[in-house]
């Protein structure tokens, strides 16, 4: 025994025999007690806290010189310190489930029902399987499917970018001095692309490093006191680290449900004309920039998709001098404004996002729909008058006309189909939508549409860009008809919680949002067909949606005469 005392450090010793409570206020007592559940030396004043307080009767006090404290080799560095008082943490409170010093427990927690020793909560918590854990190793596998993303991407755009010379020098020996501009032109672009894009990417993987970091420093810790700390050490490491955890899981999830693959692709104009022509004649092909979900992140893409709506502010469309107004057509512009079109008025307004009027434009036709074409740009269609005007919204809510085309085709509901291309609902032809490109141009879907004609009011549309896929309602017949160009495929949605299906937008994960008037309803459809959610609106007949660029707003306005208004609603999942 001797031989086994001599080598204990002295100051261990010292300590050892000193009241711990003491040396905090930085007194050296002599140790009389030892609290097995403190795991502490204490004087007997000290000591006697355990006689004053109910929940601290249960300890264990033995004689100091009877103590046996289990020496570890794990190193808390603090981490079983409450930061408010310096304290060793004793307690846990159950009903906030905090950690607490016996400082917190008397002064914080003293209306708590139940504060309990933290050994004995660890004796319970043995029992229950600790997820830590397993959400850091879920956290890195999902961190990883980032870097493994976005060094994919890399490769790919590094891969595209140098099979576009390629192509173009393939065409080079029928048109030299056409594509030697034009090589110019493209490897310009690609350039600003890939630097562009690159640096996104790199700030994404940055970011993306420093949580990979974070985990490894967790997972280290926790490796570390579960190989060599006490269990009552394992729980404080646990419970410490799990908020840092948490948010370290939502931001590492969140990148996951938004991670995107970017490549970039050269394809030929259809159109291509044979020289002589200079390149400021006629392009020969054109530069995209594309973002696909890879099927890695769409089997992170969340199960549920169903939404919740919450009104957020409300306004009555009163009659000013003319019409009661009818707002048949409303849209966002990117920066949140809302730009809507007064039917029985002929007018174009614009508001802000407390739904307050900004500015106004009289139109010489009647309007039946706006889509935003541009930050500054909208797209007016005019019905009966086979016309379609774009309008400037500038940053000051001035409106005035930019150009007008006179049209082939009467056009009612008309959404974006990409940045130079709208789709268009028809007016009593046989074509039920067409498309149309900014310049003015139309052309048809290569879509076997049923021979069926739309008289005004009767149909509306919207465009999932992603899938390629293009939503038709029928007011009359109360169906929803979802178009996959692609496989000239469709599917037919009827249900009872849709009746006299109007406005349609693309609402969150790519659903589809549609008025039913008859209803008083918003409902949400996947793009199988399937009801996910219906929103009981207290709008009578809503009419016409649409939705923010982010997703998080819609804006619906109705149709029932001497109560026609515009609502704002939040969306949440």
């Amino acid at each position: 025994m001797a031989e086994c005392k001599s080598n204990i450090n002295e100051k261990e010793l010292v300590k050892k025999l000193l009241c711990h409570p003491c040396l905090y206020k930085d007194k050296k007592t002599d140790a009389i007690f030892f609290c097995r559940t403190c795991n502490e030396f204490q004087c007997k004043n000290c000591s006697k806290v355990h006689e004053t307080h109910t929940f601290l009767r249960s300890h264990t006090l033995v004689n100091a010189n009877e103590a046996d404290t289990g020496q570890t080799s794990f190193d808390m560095k603090g981490i079983d310190q409450c930061i408010h008082h310096q304290k060793v943490i004793e307690f846990f409170c159950e009903d906030e489930e905090k950690l607490c010093c016996s400082t917190c427990a008397i002064v914080n927690h003293r209306k708590c029902q139940s504060v309990v020793d933290v050994q004995t909560v660890v004796e319970q918590s043995k029992r229950k399987k600790s997820n830590v854990k397993v959400k850091l190793l879920e956290v890195k596998q999902k961190a990883e499917i980032i870097s493994n993303s976005v060094a994919s991407s890399k490769r790919k755009l590094e891969e595209d970018i140098q099979n576009i010379p390629v192509k173009i020098k393939k065409r080079r020996d029928e048109v030299n001095n056409m594509f030697d501009e034009l090589e110019r032109s493209v490897v310009k672009n690609v350039d600003s692309y890939k630097s562009e894009t690159f640096g996104k990417l790199t700030k994404k993987q940055i970011q993306n490093d420093n949580y990979l970091a974070n985990i490894s420093t967790c997972l280290d810790t926790i490796e570390n006191v579960n190989q060599n700390g006490t269990s009552v050490q394992q729980f404080i490491v646990e419970q410490k680290m799990k908020e840092d955890i948490n948010v370290l899981y939502k931001k590492v999830n969140a990148e996951c449900k938004g991670l995107e693959t970017m490549t970039v692709n050269f394809e030929f104009d259809e159109t291509l004309k044979l020289p002589p022509l200079p390149i400021s004649v006629h392009v020969p092909g054109y530069l995209t920039l594309k973002s696909h979900l890879p099927e890695a992140a769409s089997t992170i893409a969340p199960e549920k998709k169903a939404i919740k709506l919450t009104p957020v502010c409300t306004i009555d469309l009163m009659q000013d001098e003319g019409k009661e107004p009818f707002y048949k057509g409303i849209d966002f512009l990117p920066d949140g404004r809302l730009v809507v079109v007064d039917n029985k008025n002929k007018k174009c307004l614009v508001y802000n996002t407390k739904l307050e009027k900004l500015g106004s434009f009289q139109l010489s036709s009647i309007p039946q729909s706006v889509v935003a074409v541009s930050d500054e740009k909208v797209m007016v269609t005019g019905g009966r008058s086979y016309k379609l005007d774009i309008l400037r919204v500038d940053k000051s809510n001035e409106i005035m006309l930019d150009r007008s085309f006179t049209m082939t085709t009467r056009y009612d509901s008309v959404c974006i189909k990409d940045d130079e291309h709208f789709v268009g609902v028809t007016i009593e032809h046989p074509r039920p939508v067409r498309i149309i490109a900014t310049t003015g141009e139309e052309k048809d879907f290569n879509i076997n549409f049923p021979s069926k004609t739309y008289p005004l009011g009767a149909s509306a549309c919207t465009y999932i860009r992603n899938s390629e896929k293009v939503v038709l309602t029928d007011r009359y017949d109360h169906t929803v008809y979802i178009y996959d160009i692609k496989t000239n495929t469709r599917v037919v949605v009827k249900n009872d919680l849709i009746k006299e299906p109007c406005g349609a937008a693309v609402g969150p994960f790519d659903t589809i949002l549609v008025c039913s008037q008859n209803t008083n309803s918003i409902v949400q459809i996947s793009q199988t067909g399937r009801i996910l959610s219906s929103y009981i609106t207290d709008l009578k007949f809503p009419t016409t949606i649409c939705v923010s660029r982010d997703k998080s707003f819609l804006v619906v306005s109705n149709a029932y005469n001497l109560e026609r208004k515009l609502q704002k609603l939040k969306i949440t999942y």
